[in-house]
């Protein structure tokens, strides 16, 4: 996805997502930018691992790559249908959030 806000305004923003959403950043690399973050296992769910990299296309337009990836078996396959997906979603709309604050 791409953002019309500069790389540093979205890679300061994107921690302050993680604390609002109460995940968990397991890794972060602030020279290639890249994070690898843990979702909250929820009542019938299970945690999603998600890897995020952030691109500077112009001074202003940022690329943000979301890959996520939740471990399921067939039986909690069909709980968590869709749920990385919503996390996902999550995300993104947490940092428009962000960066219109």
């Amino acid at each position: 996805m791409e953002i019309a806000h500069s790389l540093d305004k979205v890679w300061t923003a994107i921690p302050k997502v993680f604390a609002n959403l109460e995940w968990e950043t397991e890794q972060i690399d602030d020279v290639s930018h890249h994070i690898r973050a843990k979702t909250k296992a929820g009542p019938i769910s299970w945690s999603s691992l998600l890897l995020i990299d952030a691109v500077p296309l112009q001074e202003n337009i940022t690329r943000i790559s979301v890959a996520a990836e939740t471990p399921v078996t067939t039986i909690s396959a069909i709980v968590d249908f869709g749920q990385t997906r919503r996390r996902i979603y999550q995300f993104f709309a947490e940092l428009a959030k962000q960066l219109t604050s």
